[in-house]
């Protein structure tokens, strides 16, 4: 049974989960709303271990949040989850941020939009349907009064992710469903990163880069 290191650090939330095959043997993670991944990954990683009572050198795979999400965070987890393939010889698995985001909602039917909150009124999203399948490409979306609105036409439409905070004081058609407080987090990564184990899906640990869908822009300071 393989046993993988899973990694997110695409937004505020600093998580890290051991996972064996599709089950979360021990998560470790905190969002205090300021990125404090530098200071605080490799001391979860070393708590998961602990924990789960699992030696680095039992770990089968490393798992980390491809993105979209902020661009710091995203290249300390991937930073981190390279280091330690590289280290131990094991293979990287990519997992798409919104994609396990979607499965902290449990419904029978309907849409589910998870967003993440990108530069002005921007959001990452993608859209998904009650079986987790995929039906529109990851974006960037620039959010108004008529965003998504054939989806909502339809059905229910629940959206998820720190994007919602700008999503909720624009969208106000009656089937949309905000879900609050919700975060992309390790725990939901086992299961797409054994999926991916299962038919050897791996990245090249030497090239691999984080999705940022968008280019960084690095702002001048102001004297």
């Amino acid at each position: 049974m393989a046993l993988i290191l899973n990694i997110e650090t695409a937004t505020t939330n600093c998580s890290v989960s051991i996972s064996e095959e599709d089950k979360t043997v021990f998560l470790k993670e905190d969002n205090n709303k300021n990125y404090s991944h530098a200071e605080s990954l490799h001391v979860f990683i070393d708590a998961v271990l602990k924990e789960s009572k699992t030696a680095l050198t039992d770990i089968d795979a490393i798992a980390v949040s491809k993105g979209p999400g902020s661009y710091t965070g995203l290249r300390i987890g991937v930073s981190a989850a390279k280091g330690l393939c590289f280290a131990l010889n094991v293979p990287l698995i990519s997992v798409p941020t919104l994609e396990a985001l979607v499965y902290q909602v449990k419904m029978d039917e309907g849409i589910i939009i998870p967003m993440l909150d990108a530069r002005r009124m921007e959001v990452y999203s993608a859209i998904f349907n009650s079986d987790y399948s995929q039906i529109r490409e990851t974006e960037a979306q620039i959010l108004d009064e008529h965003a998504f609105a054939e989806y909502l036409e339809k059905g229910k439409v629940h959206f998820i992710g720190n994007g919602v905070e700008k999503a909720k004081g624009i969208i106000t058609h009656p089937n949309a469903v905000f879900i609050n407080d919700k975060l992309p987090s390790a725990n939901e990564m086992g299961l797409l990163a054994h999926d991916k184990y299962k038919i050897s899906d791996f990245e090249d640990v030497a090239y691999f880069e984080p999705y940022y869908l968008k280019d960084f822009v690095a702002l001048k300071a102001k004297f």
